[in-house]
């Protein structure tokens, strides 16, 4: 019997040689015949979810199936029951019960200083696609409930750990339609070089920057103590391999997808070009970014303005935002400096939306070429590598510790 070793995705190059062998079938059937193998495919991701959840990790592989089947039978009841008299209260107990063991994951270690049981490496991202499925639901976009269907979906086992966040329907379509010999040419390509540019991203830059330059420029910034030069350093340092680590991760995921015929959406695409913070969201982490937009900020704008919370717009649309990334901080983490950065970029967005209705009011008294433009990619880049010193949690060790 073949002892398959543990292994985080993506995370150790022999993980690839077991993924791409693992593949092989598939992508023969998908190139010469344009069909899958629904069982092999199963068997597949049985295997690559066994190296990650089994072995010395057997806890984090029972509280998945624990996880699996306590979401399943959630969206099978809210399915069946979702048009009854209390329909609304159906509802809302459905997406709190959704999220319930993702909140004591987050919870129980601030209150109690130990883990959840309930806790597993990928638990916000299968979070996020059921209560997706739960609204969608109610909105009447998903008709039908296939339970095989909605697990296959939640443990589509490339992007199971970190994402992308893919959506339901557009998951389902790819399953029922898979690419033609001639379209899987072009995923093929595509799967191809997501694969090298990522070893170039998260094996290469994103190494050099997390485990070369940024432990020496850590240390001397904390000898240094207070703000240094070495702590402006380690700033865009550590924003360089953050960027370059995950999105590495992201184009592996992405892929990997694509070799198995599924259209997976990317992840990013070059946020560090962006001339401002609200297009810095659209690029960075844009399938989190999208889905916090379409399932938490447009549903509580929506109720803000139906209920008329706000006479103003602008109030109701400030209010969201400080709400949307408030939540985002707290997802992250019950930290200051998790919260500080959720709390910062809202106060961002806002000044940025500000600026915007200032600029198109008086746009005929402010310059727009070139030169303004680049400044504005170089304020926004600043900006977000400052957010990013936040969120590493290095200010609470220079300062706090």
């Amino acid at each position: 019997m073949i002892d398959f070793p543990h292994m985080i995705p993506y995370a150790n190059p022999i993980y690839f040689i077991y993924l791409l062998i693992a593949l092989l079938p598939m992508i023969l059937t998908l190139l010469i015949k344009g069909k899958r193998w629904a069982w092999y495919q199963v068997l597949v991701t049985l295997l690559f979810l066994y190296m990650s959840f089994g072995g010395e990790d057997w806890k984090q592989g029972v509280a998945l199936i624990g996880y699996v089947i306590w979401q399943t039978i959630l969206v099978w009841f809210y399915f069946h029951y979702r048009q009854k008299k209390n329909a609304s209260k159906i509802f809302y107990l459905a997406v709190f019960l959704a999220i319930l063991p993702l909140v004591l994951v987050k919870v129980m270690p601030f209150v109690s200083g130990h883990a959840s049981l309930v806790g597993f490496l990928g638990i916000s991202y299968l979070t996020f696609k059921s209560v997706q499925i739960i609204m969608e639901m109610r909105d009447g976009s998903i008709k039908e409930y296939n339970i095989f269907r909605y697990i296959e979906f939640l443990l589509f086992f490339p992007t199971i750990s970190s994402g992308p966040i893919d959506r339901y329907r557009r998951f389902e379509k790819d399953v029922e339609n898979p690419p033609t010999p001639e379209k899987y040419v072009d995923f093929l390509g595509k799967g191809i070089h997501n694969f090298f540019l990522g070893f170039l991203y998260k094996f290469i830059i994103g190494y050099y920057f997390g485990q070369v330059l940024m432990p020496v420029v850590a240390k001397i910034a904390l000898k240094t103590g207070g703000f240094s030069w070495e702590l402006v350093a380690y700033m865009y340092i550590y924003s360089m391999y953050l960027f370059f680590d995950f999105a590495g991760y992201s184009l592996f995921a992405v892929g990997t997808s694509y070799l198995m015929g599924y259209d997976t959406p990317i992840n990013f695409n070059k946020p560090f070009l962006s001339w401002n913070i609200k297009e810095f969201w659209n690029r960075w982490h844009m399938t989190l970014s999208f889905w916090f937009r379409d399932y938490v900020y447009m549903r509580l704008m929506f109720t803000l303005i139906k209920k008329k919370v706000f006479k103003s717009r602008i109030v109701a649309s400030n209010v969201g935002y400080f709400a949307l990334f408030l939540l985002m901080g707290v997802w992250h983490g019950l930290t200051w400096y998790y919260l500080a950065y959720g709390l910062y970029h809202a106060a961002l967005i806002c000044l940025t939306d500000a600026w915007l209705r200032f600029k198109k009011k008086h746009k005929e008294h402010i310059p727009s070429n070139k030169f303004t433009h680049v400044f504005a990619i170089f304020l926004t880049f600043n900006a977000v590598c400052f957010s990013f010193l936040i969120f590493s949690g290095f200010l609470d060790t220079l300062f706090f510790k």
